[in-house]
């Protein structure tokens, strides 16, 4: 079936008896019971499906598990309470057994930075980092750190720098190394690292799929490999989600490919916009020809969808004049997150890197004057003129 297909059907109707909701309800339930215990016991010991306990699974979230698993082409998918929650649990999941070293992409989003730095770290993970983007470099390092897990995004945040995921999904498996992807700012409309050789794929669900800002949920894809692995981690320590984020998930992503296919349509009108604008010194889209990227680009994303995100340099701006003008925005709102419907706008600096270092925000290209733009489902033209008016 094709991803838009998919998106509708998988995971709904699997409720037995003698009438089917069309859509899978919601169930609050803790617990779970059966006509006799023998059922229970082998419930209990993974001998048949179904629920038990809520911290096991619940059936809304495992609808939403088994919809997830369809668009990302993995074994299964278990979901989290936030993407930083997947996050977390796929860096450990995949580290067990394995050397606790990690390389990572040194374009990451900040609190995964902060992650590796202020959580992992303190518990023995040690982490190096590499340019992604740079084939030999990655060999260099892997052959010199020897790593357990690789960590890259698929689409780097907020520069837009896209590695080659099946390359470096080749090295990372001939080193031994798992290889751990985020896929949120692609999605799986746009790329599927299961396909290109990643091991777990995590996405934040909050973002393009659930997609109406009303959601704080992850989702973490696993090959057959790290399935029992992540199943244990998930059931021990509990970052479960509530039934009614799942659902609200779950409908959003009913309409998320149609949703993808016009925000990156809008995306690509907004940056061509901005690139010809007397005040904006660098636009960061992914479909610019001269783009450091524009290779491995063209190998990976389809034609014609380069994603919702545009990153922008205004010209001569400091903290303040960043400030000047998003508060002139009239139409696009200010906030922390990407993905919705509406389109969003975010200065790196006092949010999603916000913490850390200036120095190591230069070493990542992240200058004062960078403001990062996730595109809406709006009339591009109507952005562009809520743009045109607020750098007057």
């Amino acid at each position: 079936m094709k991803i838009n297909t998919k998106a509708v059907h998988a995971g709904d109707r699997k409720q037995p008896g003698t009438h089917i909701p069309s859509t899978t309800p919601v169930h609050f339930s803790s617990s779970y019971t059966y006509p006799n215990v023998e059922t229970l016991d082998r419930v209990f010991g993974n001998e048949l499906d179904g629920p038990s306990y809520s911290r096991y699974g619940n059936p809304t979230t495992t609808a939403l598990e088994e919809l997830m698993t369809a668009l990302e082409g993995g074994h299964a998918t278990f979901i989290t309470a936030s993407g930083m929650a997947a996050i977390d649990m796929a860096l450990r999941g995949a580290l067990i057994e394995r050397r606790k070293k990690i390389l990572s992409a040194s374009a990451l989003y900040g609190a995964t930075f902060k992650l590796l730095m202020n959580v992992l770290e303190p518990f023995g993970v040690e982490t190096q980092f590499v340019d992604i983007t740079n084939v030999d470099a990655v060999q260099a390092a892997i052959n010199d750190f020897k790593p357990g897990v690789v960590l890259m995004e698929t689409v780097s945040n907020p520069l837009l720098r896209v590695g080659p995921i099946d390359k470096i999904a080749e090295m990372s498996r001939a080193a031994g190394a798992a290889l751990v992807v985020d896929n949120t700012f692609a999605s799986p409309r746009l790329v599927r690292p299961m396909d290109l050789g990643a091991n777990i794929v995590v996405e934040s669900l909050t973002k393009f799929l659930a997609g109406h800002g009303d959601v704080l949920l992850g989702s973490v894809t696993s090959d057959a490999e790290h399935f029992e692995t992540l199943r244990s981690l998930l059931r021990t320590y509990g970052p479960n989600a509530g039934p009614m984020e799942s659902y609200l998930a779950m409908r959003g992503i009913k309409t998320f490919p149609l949703r993808m296919e016009r925000q990156c349509a809008n995306a690509a009108k907004v940056a061509a916009f901005l690139r010809q604008h007397p005040g904006i010194e660098r636009v960061h889209y992914t479909d610019d020809p001269a783009h450091p990227d524009a290779a491995t680009i063209a190998r990976l994303l389809p034609n014609g969808l380069y994603g919702a995100m545009v990153s922008v340099e205004i010209k001569n701006a400091a903290k303040s004049d960043i400030f000047a003008f998003m508060d002139e925005l009239k139409l696009i709102v200010r906030g922390t997150s990407l993905g919705d419907v509406h389109t969003l706008i975010l200065y790196p600096v006092m949010a999603s890197h916000r913490d850390i270092s200036p120095k190591q925000r230069e070493r990542m290209g992240i200058r004062e004057n960078l403001v990062r733009f996730s595109i809406g489902i709006e009339d591009a033209d109507d952005l562009c003129a809520d743009l045109a008016q607020a750098l007057e």
